[in-house]
């Protein structure tokens, strides 16, 4: 059976209430009555255990409360073609799943038209970001870090090959304020120069293409490859066959209507050299008006 995220996400939970719990596979069986093996198929996500397995495995483990019926969630429709998440508490497992998907790619996609990606983000353009957009401020903090930190998998001694097809709007859309933009633009330009990172501008001009519906992840691991959408104030994950199909014809012709990288670092550049010269025309006239004051 392929793994699902959500089934990963709840073999994820279940192996890591045992190990709070400082038990081994074999261990935790014996108490169980339970096979090692199939505790260890639950915890990879390779095999789903039914709900009321899910519930003797976090009542053995002590887990109560708000946590239980997280994880107790996670065992119903883990093997659904599709992961829908519209609470917090489901975001928050999907980003832990995403997070893991990330973590053990061997390739990541992903379609950007409005805003820079998540990979390729300053701490300040992710705190800009998140602030506009009106996070609690008690949670800002730990959302730049953990999106800094995902940076990893792009900057690590093996790398993931990284392809970002980045719309111009993206580049020119003022988040916090220009000086911010143009740091997060020369940032862009320094990333890309890294082998494993292939980034890509659709220009305003490009015509129709997937990319206007939306932002999306395409995501491969050695076994298997997920979408992965994100909205406002729900995500998705999908990891059907003809899903991806989908998804993956959608990319190639995104990848159609982009310019190639060189090109792409040159308009990227030239944004950056605009914006910093409208800035520093402004500041020059700011300076003589203050000098006839």
């Amino acid at each position: 059976m392929t793994k699902t995220p959500k089934g990963r996400a709840l073999g994820s939970a279940l192996r890591q209430a045992r190990q709070d719990r400082e038990l081994t596979v074999r261990a935790f069986a014996a108490q169980l009555g339970r096979d090692p093996g199939v505790l260890s198929r639950w915890e990879t996500g390779e095999r789903t255990p039914k709900p009321e397995q899910v519930a003797q495995i976090l009542t053995s483990l002590g887990v109560h409360g708000d946590r239980y019926e997280e994880i107790i969630d996670l065992a119903y429709g883990a093997n659904d073609s599709s992961w829908v998440a519209t609470t917090l508490p489901a975001l928050r497992q999907q980003l832990a799943a995403f997070i893991d998907f990330e973590q053990n790619a061997t390739q990541v996609l992903e379609v950007a038209p409005m805003m820079i990606p998540g990979l390729l983000q300053t701490s300040a353009y992710t705190r800009a970001l998140m602030t506009e957009a009106r996070v609690p401020a008690g949670e800002v903090a730990a959302r730049v870090a953990v999106r800094i930190g995902r940076r990893e998998v792009i900057t690590r001694d093996r790398p993931v090959p990284f392809t970002a097809l980045v719309g111009e709007a993206a580049l020119r859309q003022i988040i916090g304020s220009k000086e911010l933009v143009v740091a997060q633009l020369r940032h862009l330009l320094e990333m890309a120069r890294r082998p494993n990172i292939d980034l890509r501008v659709f220009r305003f001009d490009s015509g129709w293409h997937p990319a206007l519906e939306g932002p999306f992840h395409l995501i491969e691991t050695a076994e298997a490859t997920v979408v992965h959408l994100e909205l406002r104030d729900s995500a998705l994950f999908l990891h059907k066959d003809s899903d991806v199909r989908a998804y993956r014809r959608a990319a190639e012709r995104v990848l159609d209507a982009t310019i190639n990288p060189a090109e792409s670092l040159k308009l990227i550049k030239h944004i950056a050299d605009s914006m910093e010269a409208t800035r520093e025309r402004r500041n020059d006239l700011a300076q003589v008006q203050l000098q006839h004051q």
